[in-house]
């Protein structure tokens, strides 16, 4: 059954690395022998991770994206894979949010949003792909998405719009891609503990809201590690358009 989740001949980029669930999905994943490119825009924090991995015996490469510019994905990849050979897998993971009503936002917030949201992934998984294709090789994407691509909360609006269009874009790519032998899925999380909100779940609003997940509970950035390794092994070699959501029930409510 080990074998089903192997991913040790995998070349695998990981966008928005630097920190998070990115950094996260790093760790497990060359953890299981994949070759991973950490992939942000600033490169300290990748650069750590990097020493880290190899320091453990695994193979990483950091390289500098950003993912709103289509130039900076094309040199970012030409890098990679100049380091670690063609890659085989994309996880597409970075974002932002921008936490304001929606008669607050103003238009740079929405294209700073959607620009790395959306654009970025969209743009990120058509380089990859063409890649790819050119050299006729099986492929799998993987798209970071959220569970406020299926509902909303109030502040968030830009964010919320930016992972629904990116579910209707896993299933977009999915179907154009399939004749190529290359699967488009995503991850859909809930609310996840990380370093950047932990401080949230101990506020009034942070209890609140943990109150809604009927499993009473905010996940543990751990808790993404099985799902990540279905989507981005052959385990899920049969999975093409699918969105797996991970959030200890909160969409049931």
């Amino acid at each position: 059954m080990s074998a089903l989740f192997d991913v040790a001949k995998e070349t695998i980029l990981i966008t928005g690395a630097s920190q998070g669930l990115g950094r996260q999905f790093a760790r497990v994943l060359a953890g299981h022998g994949a070759a991973v490119v950490l992939a942000a825009r600033q490169t300290t924090k990748l650069k750590s991770l990097e020493d880290e991995i190899r320091a453990k015996g695994g193979r990483a490469a950091a390289v500098q994206m950003d993912v709103t510019d289509t130039a900076s994905i094309a040199k970012a990849i030409d890098t990679a894979e100049a380091a670690l050979g063609p890659l085989t897998v994309l996880i597409n993971n970075a974002g932002i949010a921008t936490e304001k009503l929606a008669l607050e936002q103003a238009e740079a917030d929405w294209d700073a949003v959607i620009g790395a949201n959306l654009k970025g992934a969209y743009f990120t998984a058509t380089e990859v792909a063409r890649r790819m294709i050119a050299r006729k090789q099986e492929g799998n994407i993987v798209n970071v998405a959220s569970v406020l691509g299926f509902a909303v909360l109030k502040a968030v609006s830009p964010y919320a719009i930016s992972k629904a269009g990116m579910i209707q874009a896993t299933k977009a790519l999915a179907l154009e891609l399939a004749s190529h032998n290359i699967r488009v899925n995503a991850l859909a999380p809930g609310y996840i503990d990380t370093e950047m909100n932990h401080e949230h779940w101990s506020t009034p609003g942070g209890e609140r809201l943990i109150k809604r997940i009927p499993q009473r509970r905010v996940g543990a950035e751990s808790d993404l590690d099985g799902a990540i390794l279905l989507l981005a092994s052959k385990a899920s070699r049969y999975m093409t358009g699918s969105v797996v959501t991970v959030d200890g029930g909160f969409l049931l409510t």
